[in-house]
């Protein structure tokens, strides 16, 4: 990652200026909580692909460090709005927004930010990539309304859960790449393959994210470890060991998730058979097959420093460990 934001650092320290700049508001505690969550940290992994591509198809004008933040204040909004879903303690390594400020503070700051993204965006003049980038926040409400709904549902498929992460994480990912394309007037087949390459990385981002529910260190993670499978979240690696287990695992996993909160001694037995199956494995391996698909829409780019980065990006994806 170092190479990689060598292109772009100046660049990325532009938007983390920038991201605290604009969030002055008349009103301080949105000035406060707003300045926690960003000082808070984070990947940045959507500007940074986002100016990635940006810069491949030549473009740097006045809206590029702000189109930049466009994309963190919405992702920063709805991991708000989650946290409050959730009733997270943590967030990024420190105490979630909710947990000091409460639920109603949470979902407000949040919807300071989505407004603050769009009063952004509207500067920019840009009708295409208003377009994308509102589109793109519907699929995230979408997509999230889809996993509260199918909640707990130890029937859900694959191709369910593909669609439930295609819409609340990947689809902000490929508009964040999508956009970068549009401004710099690229030809339609390129944004095209910008796009693509946006969302098979923004899946393939949110598989292994699922795979870390289990495998990373916590303090690293920055939140607990297990979350998912205690608050009932049903992701592909309890899916795939659902539907390779024998009868009598698969019965004895349906009827632990069926009591409701579980027991440590619980989400350690369902962890051995989640093991017993390969399920992070299996993940890892379809993340990789998703990577794979993000890079053949990268073969028609001319060889340079910048296609190296887009390259090593989506390979960071199923290589990190938090």
């Amino acid at each position: 990652m170092q190479q990689i934001t060598s292109l772009i650092g100046g660049d990325l320290q532009k938007v983390e200026t920038e991201l605290v700049n604009a969030l002055n508001s008349k009103v301080p505690l949105i000035t406060k909580v707003g300045g926690y969550i960003i000082a808070s940290g984070g990947k940045r992994f959507r500007p940074l692909l986002y100016l990635l591509v940006a810069k491949s198809c030549h473009y740097s004008g006045e809206h590029n460090i702000p189109l930049a933040c466009v994309f963190e204040y919405i992702h920063t909004a709805t991991l708000l709005h989650d946290d409050v879903l959730d009733h997270a303690e943590t967030r990024r390594g420190n105490s979630s927004v909710n947990s000091v400020w409460g639920d109603r503070t949470s979902m407000l700051v949040g919807d300071f930010l989505f407004s603050k993204a769009f009063s952004l965006l509207v500067k920019t003049g840009n009708l295409r990539s208003m377009q994308v980038i509102s589109d793109a926040t519907t699929k995230v409400a979408e997509g999230e309304t889809m996993q509260t709904a199918r909640g707990g549902n130890a029937n859900l498929t694959e191709e369910e859960y593909i669609a439930i992460v295609s819409n609340k994480t990947a689809s902000l990912i490929e508009a964040a790449c999508q956009v970068g394309a549009i401004m710099g007037n690229s030809s339609p087949e390129r944004e095209n393959n910008f796009k693509n390459y946006g969302l098979s990385v923004g899946i393939a981002f949110q598989m292994v994210d699922d795979t870390l529910d289990y495998t990373s260190e916590d303090e690293k993670f920055g939140k607990a470890l297990y979350k998912d499978l205690q608050e009932g979240k049903v992701t592909l690696p309890l899916i795939h060991t659902l539907k390779q287990a024998s009868a009598e695992d698969r019965q004895m996993i349906l009827s632990l998730l069926q009591n409701g909160s579980l027991s440590q001694e619980n989400v350690d037995t369902i962890i051995q058979l989640i093991k017993k199956y390969e399920g992070v494995s299996y993940v890892l391996t379809k993340a990789r097959e998703y990577v794979d698909s993000a890079l053949n829409n990268l073969q028609e780019l001319d060889p340079s420093p910048l296609r190296d980065a887009l390259v090593a990006t989506a390979h960071y994806v199923v290589e990190r460990k938090w």
